[in-house]
């Protein structure tokens, strides 16, 4: 089924910060931001057991889990299965390093074959405290987290979890299946195969304001031709664009600084919140069905609403183009 068909509003709530990204998040502040999301009308909420080796699953079915079930969406993926067993030694996250590191302990199984698909999706609803996902996302079968040998992994998912979740969709279990990863390569993969095929996919961080070229290129004009829709994932390129010093889950190099200090000059001459312009340009594009920023602090959840509905002039993403801080084949609001 069709992303735009299914997600409730352009808007959710991304809750890899509920794992303890970064750092640790106390047990209040967290309850607090999802239940502020709530109030305030988010009903799109997506997850991942990867996220603090199950934590952000059972923070957020902590609230789900008292709320009407048919009053909301929810996502969460497969490709990691947790284990009741205390992890040992270090993880090997790939490019994304300890980002979890304040996580809980338990180990966690990385597999994306029909069993462990299977599993994965149980231990979700159990986390959650749910009795169904509406869509599932095959988490992670890219270059970041496995390097030259990513594409057996994608083989693993195409032959395991890709098959599964096509028969759960099928079956009318869930309501749509895609990819949710960082790259573009897994995604194009997939469009070009015969069958199983995806209804949607979750794109994080390379459709954003800082990052979108490459996605330009193949993905999108394959997306849109097979009416295949994009949730956007981190569109504040891991805070750098809403103020903070990350991009790509690392401290920001000074190229990126660089950038988003230009991006923030002609925001400012045009009295524009950078958190609008981010929001807004990850919205533009015709395959794009919803942003799904995360947060920490219940602020935050007002400022991403205002920043989506935010009025914007045209001259603001004029200047943009002429300082080639887009690129010239990236859609943008008001057909500019």
């Amino acid at each position: 089924m069709a992303l735009d068909k299914i997600l409730p509003d352009r808007i959710g709530f991304g809750t890899a910060p509920m794992g303890n990204m970064f750092r640790a998040v106390p047990e209040e502040e967290a309850s607090a931001t999802l239940n502020a999301a709530w109030d305030q009308g988010i009903r799109y909420y997506d997850s991942a057991p990867l996220y603090g080796a199950g934590l952000a699953e059972i923070r957020l079915g902590e609230m789900l889990s008292q709320k009407p079930r048919d009053e909301f969406v929810l996502s969460s993926k497969v490709g990691r299965v947790i284990l009741d067993e205390v992890e040992s030694s270090s993880r090997d996250l790939g490019e994304k390093g300890s980002l979890f590191a304040e996580g809980r302990p338990n180990k966690i199984l990385h597999e994306w074959t029909a069993d462990a698909t299977e599993r994965s999706i149980d231990g979700s609803l159990q986390r959650l405290g749910v009795d169904r996902l509406d869509i599932v996302w095959v988490h992670d079968v890219a270059q970041d987290f496995h390097g030259d040998l990513w594409i057996g992994k994608f083989e693993e998912a195409r032959t395991g979890a890709f098959r599964v979740l096509s028969r759960l969709r099928d079956e009318g279990v869930i309501r749509a299946w895609g990819l949710g990863v960082n790259r573009t390569e897994p995604i194009e993969l997939t469009l070009a195969l015969d069958e199983p095929k995806p209804d949607g996919f979750l794109l994080a961080g390379r459709y954003t304001l800082l990052d979108h070229e490459h996605a330009l290129q193949r993905l999108l004009p394959m997306a849109q031709e097979q009416g295949v829709g994009m949730v956007v994932g981190g569109p504040y390129s891991s805070g750098i664009l809403a103020g903070g010093t990350h991009f790509e889950y690392q401290d920001a190099p000074p190229e990126v600084v660089e950038r988003v200090r230009r991006i923030k000059d002609i925001a400012d001459r045009n009295r524009v919140s950078i958190k609008a312009a981010a929001l807004q340009f990850s919205l533009a594009h015709p395959v794009s069905a919803a942003v799904i920023p995360g947060a920490t602090k219940p602020s935050r959840i007002a400022e991403d609403l205002a920043a989506l509905h935010e009025q914007i002039p045209d001259r603001f993403w004029q200047e943009l183009r002429e300082a080639q801080l887009v690129s010239p084949q990236a859609p943008l609001p008001h057909g500019i």
